[in-house]
């Protein structure tokens, strides 16, 4: 009875949230909110629409604890590891729920990128590059240390239906419109979206298999390929498309939604699992 109980709750999407605007006031507002200060106020919220349900954050996730998820999907999984306190470290951390076997299952994982400094730059007036005499700086590889961390939580998540791993982008580096700044001095400088020295979305879409950005994409999707099914598990990739700085709710309000899919999931599975026991 009491996991048919946990897993209605865990099913149940539609409870209103209470308080969520309280949280961003006008004052909040106008401060900068880390993705780890945001994803603090998400389990807050979660604990106040799900009190029957124990949560955690964690900020760190270690090597260790990856492997020994990969061995019990398959013994010869998981056997490498060369520094026994190796862990990866997640800027908004790794949100858990405790399931009804006394497992932490990962309802949320966060990190925001900023890359790309040339729209703050020609707002100044500044110059870049070798000699101080370009409007654009060369884009850098910065970011694909992203796909570290996004490989290692898939595999420790690869006995899971969900993948709630969520980036914000932002910077004139995931632009993915045309726009215009003005300099102090009048000129206009058009930074293309499309330009292969900026952009560098197309160096993070493998992490979704090129689906759409912008998209809560945190159900695993499986694929057909002749004789095979194939569990893909892509990251959330959310970016401003102009390179404008985060809102910090509108980051909130997309942590929630991801982390309330993994919620229905998980629930959905323990129903599963309980109405196959009763067979």
């Amino acid at each position: 009875m009491a996991k048919k109980n946990q897993s209605k709750r865990l099913t149940n999407q539609h409870k209103k949230s209470h308080g969520v605007e309280g949280i961003f006031g006008d004052e909040a507002k106008l401060h900068d909110l880390t993705v780890g200060k945001i994803s603090q106020l998400v389990i807050e919220q979660l604990e106040k629409e799900f009190p029957q349900l124990s949560f955690r954050h964690r900020k760190e996730l270690k090597k260790e604890e990856i492997n020994e998820a990969l061995k019990k999907v398959d013994p010869e999984l998981g056997q490498t590891l060369f520094v026994p306190n190796s862990s990866i470290k997640p800027d908004g951390g790794i949100i858990e729920v405790k399931d009804d076997n006394n497992n932490w299952r990962v309802v949320l994982v966060s990190e925001a990128k900023h890359q790309g400094k040339d729209i703050e730059n020609i707002k100044k007036g500044k110059l870049v590059g070798k000699n101080n005499d370009q409007d654009l700086m060369a884009a850098g590889n910065a970011i694909e240390r992203s796909h570290k961390n996004i490989s290692e939580i898939a595999n420790y998540m690869l006995s899971e239906s969900h993948f709630p791993y969520v980036l914000f982008l932002e910077g004139s580096n995931f632009l993915t419109e045309t726009i215009s700044i003005k300099r102090p001095d009048g000129r206009v400088v058009k930074l293309e979206y499309d330009s292969g020295m900026l952009n560098r979305l197309d160096r993070l879409t493998s992490a979704n298999y090129g689906m759409p950005i912008n998209t809560n994409l945190c159900e695993n999707k499986f694929v057909k390929h002749k004789d095979k099914t194939i569990m893909l598990q892509a990251t959330s990739i959310y970016t401003q498309g102009n390179g404008e700085r985060w809102d910090a709710k509108k980051m909130f309000d997309i942590m929630i939604e991801i982390s309330k899919t993994s919620l229905k999931i998980l629930g959905r599975e323990l129903f599963n699992q309980i109405t196959n026991n009763k067979k």
